[in-house]
């Protein structure tokens, strides 16, 4: 008859040690601060016209209009190195994260031990296993998890930080590839141009029409023309060379030192607001872990205040293996009962050591906080830098229309006579120049274009590095 009452007893006391275990697990468990950073409705600097939001920032360079380029981005991004260590410090962090709590498992160690008497007249051989189970209390659970959840945010953000900034050094990389080939390519029909007025000033020259000063003006000019052709030629060995590094291998295709057309930005528009551009920036993903982290681990020196409340149990054998050269039966002894850990004389340590994190969190909030006003600020300049360089590239295409249309008149007037044909090789050194300048002003609207979409954040999202593969079991024959 007794039994029902003492049995609800025992599923009372139980309630309560659990709803008290419950409250000490949960306790001093630092509060997340609420990150809301203030930011823009709308960019000051955005061109009128925008597309409706959109935070879809896949294939941003195909905007380029260059299939070549489309290639080396697949290719950089398959076997760039410092992605490839990037990501195996991803896959580091996940196993990491997964096993964050495992301090806090019951664990069972076994051991084995010879022991002599002092006196040599006996040996045991001693067996023993221990078991301690550390209850994760006073917030330490979760405080654990979230160290290890900003960690691997961390090296999620160094991840597509790392395919961010790959994916732009490879666009800049073409672009100057390609704009330096058609600068050569420019240059060299300056080159071209010049000679033969060189030839026609020569002969008038002889003739007594022109003065030798025109004749010494128009060399110099050819030969620094022709000092100047090594300047693209430099920069197309220095961007083959680099994006050969940044495709992870030891030089470059031959295919890209063949001349090819120039990238160009076509019909582009803003398609993001402010807020959903922001979030894809690896400088802010990384801070906003950082904080995550920074408050598990003023979790975690708060837990260390309090006492370590755990449970212990221990068993140990022993036989005498001296005594008659065979083994006596031993005996078992065994304990179990609680593990209390008390901070007494380092208390007032532990207290400063959780001040410490607290300062420390509070400085991971505001080192988010400017990271956003950073990245407000970078993507603000470089939509202005993409405007003017339109405009810039739109006056500059103007001009080279006028020049064409100069150029056609000039023509026409040699074949009626009107003209020269020096009036003709004038003017297609005036109209390669305009074209050089419109080259540059391409390729800085292009490069314009890309320092916006790094400064966003935009990168392409591959798929997550998969999990390291499991060892196979057994070892090496």
């Amino acid at each position: 008859m007794e039994a029902t009452p003492r049995r609800g007893r025992h599923l009372l006391v139980s309630s309560l040690l659990a709803c008290g275990l419950a409250i000490l697990a949960g306790c001093s468990v630092a509060p997340l601060p609420e990150l809301k950073p203030n930011v823009p409705e709308t960019w000051r600097n955005a061109p009128a016209g925008v597309a409706p939001p959109s935070a879809d920032l896949h294939g941003w360079w195909q905007a380029l209009g260059d299939p070549a380029l489309d290639d080396l981005v697949q290719r950089a991004l398959q076997n760039n190195l410092d992605v490839a260590q990037a990501a195996e410090r991803v896959r580091a962090a996940r196993i990491q994260n997964r096993h964050s709590h495992d301090p806090y498992l019951p664990s069972l160690h076994g051991r084995t031990n010879d022991v002599i008497d002092p006196d040599t007249t006996a040996s045991y051989f001693v067996v023993g296993f221990d078991a301690v189970w550390e209850l994760p209390l006073f917030g330490a659970w979760q405080s654990s998890k979230r160290v290890a959840a900003g960690q691997e945010g961390q090296a999620n953000a160094a991840l597509r930080g790392a395919q961010v900034s790959l994916v732009a050094e490879v666009s800049r990389r073409w672009i100057e590839l390609r704009t330096a080939q058609e600068q050569a390519r420019l240059l060299g029909a300056v080159r071209d141009a010049q000679q033969e007025r060189l030839k026609l000033l020569q002969v008038r020259a002889q003739l007594k029409l022109v003065p030798p000063v025109e004749v010494a003006k128009t060399q110099a000019e050819l030969a620094h023309t022709e000092a100047a052709l090594t300047e693209p030629q430099q920069a197309i060995n220095a961007s083959a060379q680099q994006l050969a590094v940044l495709l992870g291998q030891p030089e470059p295709d031959p295919a890209w030192l063949t001349p090819g057309p120039q990238p160009r930005l076509g019909a582009w528009q803003l398609a993001t607001a402010p807020a959903d551009m922001l979030r894809a920036r690896p400088e802010i993903q990384s801070a906003e872990a950082d904080v995550l982290r920074a408050a598990g681990e003023l979790g975690m020196s708060r837990a260390e205040i309090y006492p370590h409340i755990g449970l212990g149990a221990s068993l140990q054998w022993s036989a005498n293996i001296l005594s008659n050269y065979r083994v006596h039966t031993g005996e078992a002894i065994s304990s179990y009962g609680p593990i209390l850990d008390v901070p007494l004389f380092d208390w007032g340590q532990r207290v400063a050591a959780a001040h410490v994190k607290d300062h420390e969190l509070k400085a991971a909030v505001y080192a988010y906080r400017q990271a956003v006003l950073q990245g407000v600020a970078e993507a603000e300049t470089a939509m202005g830098d993409l405007e003017q360089t339109r405009i810039r590239e739109e006056a500059l295409q103007r001009a080279s229309q006028a020049v064409d249309t100069s150029m056609a008149a000039l023509r026409k007037r040699a074949e009626l006579n009107l003209g020269s044909n020096l009036d003709v090789q004038e003017g297609l050194i005036e109209n390669q120049r305009t074209q050089i300048e419109l080259v540059g002003a391409i390729a800085q609207r292009d490069l314009a274009y890309v320092a916006l979409y790094k400064a966003l954040g935009g990168a392409p999202l591959p798929p997550p590095p998969s999990p390291a593969p499991a060892p196979a079991a057994g070892g090496a024959d």
